[in-house]
């Protein structure tokens, strides 16, 4: 077998138990696509996976993340099976479980389920209703945020941990402020939010956020946040650019140095680099002929993964910022830099931008952490300059 240096942190597969099977039909979902109503992964191949997935680990957690398409469209009794799988396998390993979803399938014995099982739950939600209302939309083209919301309060009633995840689009940019007290209101503490890039024929997408929208809306929901929010509210962007400035890991991949930790598997066993890179050109093959450990571990997923920092163009070669974001997600790398030479992140101007509004505020919290104290430090700081 032919496998790779194993990677230092602990590999993360998204399963998607349904494929790509959802309610919703998001106008900018990069992953809708027709699917089998019969194509759910099979309860030997849950089995096949749970295995092999906790024996590739080289740490003692375990994280199983359930994602989509959309996941609650398998029953309760599927993931009944799925954690006593867990079990029968776990070897002394520490198990969590987190489940991705639109939360208009919640209910309260769903929320039951949850709670009792100690699963983190992912939210998508776009904001305020107008904006969120927008784009995403069920398959009839009927808003959606009503339903989304009553399941958020289901699960706040059951005390089940969530986050929201957020997309940035062409719309809900230009709302920075209203979008970040929206999710305060709601009674958000753990917020993520990812830019929308998409492309058709080679043009980028109309529902894509723009690089200026994108700086724009960085700094407007940061100066809202370091006001009030540090070490109370947690974004999930900002965590990670103190974490690069502390010469940390970022705990997210967009910002990471290095891709190819995080795969993707199909119902069918399919296992795919990464969940953005769902194509027949990043199969690596499936679990029913290779082993997990030598598809995550092996020399393709490795090669995958030096792409990121072996593709820079020269203009992130020679930025200062270049240790914050280190040319971001591969796949929104399609632009030409100054010198010419392809490869620039589409996003970047958006980028320089924020990195440049929050650097001497990083520089502090930073110090913060050398000495010893705390980052929420740096809300004293802002109101003694306002």
């Amino acid at each position: 077998m032919n496998v790779a240096q194993p990677f230092a942190k602990p590999l993360y597969v998204m399963l998607k138990p349904a494929s790509s099977q959802c309610n919703l039909a998001c106008r900018y979902c990069y992953y809708l696509k027709p699917c089998a109503h019969d194509a759910v992964m099979s309860d030997d191949l849950l089995e096949l996976f749970t295995r092999q997935y906790i024996e590739a680990q080289t740490q003692h957690e375990v994280l199983f993340t359930w994602h989509g398409g959309e996941p609650l469209l398998r029953p309760i009794a599927f993931y009944q099976k799925a954690l006593a799988l867990q079990r029968r396998y776990a070897r002394g390993h520490h198990i969590d479980n987190c489940l991705q979803t639109n939360g208009t399938l919640l209910t309260d014995e769903w929320c039951e389920f949850l709670k009792a099982n100690h699963f983190l739950v992912g939210i998508s939600i776009d904001g305020p209703q107008h904006l969120h209302d927008t784009y995403r939309l069920t398959r009839g083209g009927k808003p959606t945020w009503a339903t989304v919301v009553r399941g958020i309060r289901l699960l706040q009633q059951h005390d089940v941990e969530w986050n929201a995840m957020a997309t940035v689009n062409r719309l809900n940019a230009d709302h920075p402020v209203a979008f970040y007290r929206f999710f305060k209101d709601i009674g958000c503490q753990f917020l993520q939010f990812t830019p929308v890039v998409e492309r058709i024929s080679g043009e980028v997408a109309h529902y894509s956020v723009t690089p200026q929208q994108w700086g724009h809306f960085l700094c407007g929901v940061y100066d809202e946040w370091v006001r009030a929010d540090v070490g109370h509210v947690f974004v999930q962007t900002f965590d990670a650019t103190l974490a690069n400035w502390a010469g940390e890991p970022p705990g997210v991949c967009s910002l990471s140095a290095m891709c190819g930790h995080a795969a993707a598997m199909e119902y069918n066993g399919d296992v795919y680099s990464c969940d953005h890179y769902v194509f027949p050109k990043h199969l690596l093959g499936n679990i029913r002929q290779q082993t997990l450990t030598a598809l995550l571990y092996g020399q393709r997923q490795h090669a995958f993964s030096q792409i990121k920092s072996h593709a820079l163009p020269r203009q992130c070669r020679e930025c200062q910022f270049l240790f914050a974001c280190h040319g971001e997600c591969p796949k929104n790398r399609f632009a030409t830099d100054r010198y010419g030479e392809a490869g620039l992140n589409y996003l970047c101007e958006g980028y320089r931008q924020y990195f440049h509004h929050v650097a001497s505020d990083m520089d502090f919290m930073k110090a913060e952490l050398d000495a010893g104290r705390a980052p929420m430090n740096i809300m004293g700081l802002r109101s003694e300059g306002e």
